[in-house]
Formats: C-alpha cells, structure tokens, sequence
C-alpha cells in the first residue's frame, strides 16, 4: 500500500516551488500525495515559540481540511507551517513523520521533526541531530520537467525569429527591507547588455513584483535594442518560466532569490550571477559563494566568465527524496 504524503503549500511560492521539487523526485507507486492549502489569519504572524504544535493563525476553512485519518509523512516549507505539521504530528499521536524543509525559524520545535533540510549557507544556526544539510534548496528542474517546458516553449521562442543564444534574464528586487537600488538595477542591465555586445542574440526575460517599476523601466530602457521575449510582473499570459529555463543557452539572474538562483543552477547551463552593491545580505552572500565554490555558477563580471561553460547541476531535491524514503 502506498504512503499517504500530505504537502503544506501557503502564499509563500518560493517554499511551494521547492516542495514540489522534492514530490517530483517520487515514483507514482511510491507515494500518493495531497495538496494541503494553508490559508492565514493575522494570528499568524505571532513567532512559533508561542504558536507551538497549534493551529492558531491558520484559517477556518484550512483547519477544516486538515482532520483524520492522518498521512503518514507531512511535508512543511515555512515558518508558519512548521507548526502545523506539529500540530499534526501530536494529533497522529507520533504516528505521523513530519520533514521541514528550509529552516523554519526560531522556537520551532526542530527536534520534533523526523528531518530538517537546511541549505548549507545556514550552517550553525541551529545545531539538532536531525537536521541535514544541503548545497542549495530543492528545486523543480528535474529532467523530465525540463524535457516538457523545452517542447512546449522552444517553438515558441523559435517561432518569433529569435536570434540563439538565448540568454535568460531572471530579475529579483528588494530584500530584507534594503530596496532594489537604481544603480544596482542598471548595474545589472549593463551585464546584461555586455554579455549580449559579446555574443550577440536574445534575451528571454522576466521580473519579480520585489523588482520595483521603476527599476524594471530602467533595466528595460537599457536593454531596448536586443531582440526579447519578455514576461515582466503583472503581464496577463502565459508563464514562460519553466520555458526559459529549459530553452536557454546561458542565465544571468540576480543573488537575491535562493530559489530562483537554484533553479537556474539545476538546469546545467552556464549561470551569472549578479550581487549587485550594499544590497544582499552575507546569508545571501554565502549562498551565492557556496555556488561558486561548488562549480555551478560563476560571478557575470568574473574575469573568468567566458571560459564557463556550466554543465554541473545543482538540485538537492534527489537528495532530500532519498533521505524521506529512508525514513520508512
């Protein structure tokens, strides 16, 4: 009989991306997986050393959804539904493995879960037993997923005379209360347009609503003369992402975004990364170093650049699927 795998998705997209990496790694005969939506109350934003095991915080609606029988693995991404899969696990009587991906935070409760997989960059933040430590988050590139977006999107692209290479363009924004400066903005477009000056082609571009417009209007005067496929924040149509990713011959995207810079780095294919200036954190900037070092990406105004040529993917998300299974 198949374990049942209940899977805690909010608001938080970049945590939901990262939990579907892991499912995708699980053959259909091994798991049956159900989709868990957690909705908040303003409750929810007390810190987990008061909300413990509880549902408080969690909607009406949400709590009705989440009653017996109860699976026998939940999987968590957040903070706030860390302490949901241990109100699960106290509920199930222990019967119920709780794993958490990404740290969840102080006074989570840690050692109450079966596993927590922690990026390496947050080494020494908390020290438990049960935590394991990867390069990276988990993240969805996984082959079959990429094969899929390549033939969906590359006739696409094809189809409007794009001139190769392409180059995807992964914009972040604002982090941790320090804004998306305009210099760190066009200090990014200029990589952008400098990679393209050398090589020539296309870029295949995209934002985040953290970009700010007018930061996006800036890396877009600058970069007005290069042939694009554009999917920038707000536009109503089909979202290229997964496309992009799988269909480009190289990636320059901003250090902000640990699941953004993952992704790029789980696709094989050369990847700059920009950090920009007195904008990302040293958290930020060790995950960033932890890529270089591991040989999955490079820094765009690296004098070294040119001579990248990629080809090691980065995706813990096999490693973590590998680690649940042992749990059974």
């Amino acid at each position: 009989m198949k374990k049942i795998i209940w899977a805690l998705l909010d608001n938080r997209m970049g945590s939901v991306n990262v939990i579907r990496g892991v499912l995708a790694q699980f053959a259909e005969d091994e798991f049956e997986v159900i989709e868990k939506k957690i909705v908040y109350t303003p409750w929810a934003k007390l810190p987990n050393i008061i909300k413990g095991a509880s549902l408080l915080g969690v909607s009406k609606e949400s709590r009705q959804n989440l009653t017996a029988p109860f699976p026998d693995l939940v999987i968590s991404g957040t903070r706030r539904t860390a302490s949901v899969a241990r109100w699960i696990k106290k509920r199930a009587k222990g019967k119920t493995k709780i794993v958490q991906l990404l740290h969840p935070g102080p006074g989570a409760g840690i050692a109450e879960f079966d596993a927590v997989f922690v990026p390496e960059h947050d080494r020494g933040k908390t020290k438990c037993a049960n935590i394991v430590y990867t390069v990276g988050s988990p993240t969805r590139t996984t082959e079959k997923a990429m094969n899929e977006a390549r033939a969906k999107w590359e006739p696409v692209f094809a189809g409007l005379d794009l001139p190769r290479p392409w180059t995807t363009v992964i914009v972040g924004g604002a982090v941790k209360g320090k804004p998306f400066s305009l210099e760190n903005a066009r200090g990014f477009a200029e990589e952008v347009l400098k990679l393209k000056k050398e090589s020539g082609g296309s870029i295949l571009i995209t934002d985040s609503w953290r970009t700010g417009e007018e930061a996006r209007r800036l890396i877009m005067g600058i970069l007005k003369d290069i042939p694009a496929y554009t999917y920038l924040w707000g536009e109503k149509k089909d979202n290229p992402y997964m496309g992009y990713l799988a269909c480009a011959d190289n990636i320059i995207v901003t250090g902000d975004s640990v699941s953004m810079t993952c992704e790029s780095c789980g696709t094989g294919h050369p990847v700059y990364v920009y950090c920009g200036k007195n904008w990302l954190t040293p958290k930020q900037l060790r995950f960033v170093q932890s890529l270089y070092d591991g040989g999955y990406a490079i820094a765009c105004d690296s004098p070294l650049r040119k001579e990248f040529k990629g080809g090691k993917k980065l995706n813990a998300a096999s490693e973590v699927a590998d680690k649940i299974r042992s749990l059974f």
